[in-house]
């Protein structure tokens, strides 16, 4: 029978792999991981020791998860060292990254197809055209892809997983 810290470990190592897979380090997702995990709010140390990386690792990673709104210092009466805790409930993990990924990557992107959009649309000749109709059909795309994403990032659980539940089971409303 395996013990708790070898599932952990388990855990982890799959988390870490997957936010690779997701364009995240993966020394991140395995921070998160462990913070998930744990019982308690854990110190930098702590975090080297049991994911087996160095300080600069951990402090990049807990400086990653903390700019994504992931996670955060937590303060434990009579310590002089700074904790860490992440956000455990899937659900607003789920709405932190999807308001995430849309501010960091989405937005971005639509702010350059809206740029060559409008730097071609008055443009004589063919090869503008094509190109200024291909970016806008692009930009019509991610447009309602953000648009999507915005009600997703700024819905709440409830409402969301009714929607969820309707699409998987393939009944309209």
């Amino acid at each position: 029978m395996s013990s708790l810290s070898e599932i952990q470990d388990d855990f982890i190592a799959q988390w870490g792999q997957l936010g690779a897979q997701w364009g995240i380090s993966k020394t991140m997702a395995q921070i998160q991981a462990l913070l998930m995990t744990s019982t308690e709010p854990l110190n930098t140390d702590q975090i080297m020791d049991r994911l087996v990386i160095s300080r600069g690792n951990a402090h990049g990673g807990l400086k990653d998860l903390m700019n994504w709104g992931l996670a955060r210092k937590v303060s434990l009466k009579g310590e002089r060292k700074e904790f860490f805790r992440t956000e455990k409930d899937p659900w607003k993990i789920f709405f932190i990254v999807a308001r995430e990924r849309r501010r960091r990557e989405i937005q971005p992107l639509l702010e350059m197809l809206n740029s060559c959009e409008s730097q071609t649309r008055d443009e004589a000749g063919q090869d503008f055209a094509t190109f200024h109709e291909q970016i806008k059909t692009l930009n019509d795309f991610v447009g309602l892809a953000d648009s999507a994403l915005g009600r997703v990032a700024n819905s709440e659980k409830s409402r969301i997983s009714r929607w969820l539940l309707r699409l998987v089971s393939g009944k309209e409303s």
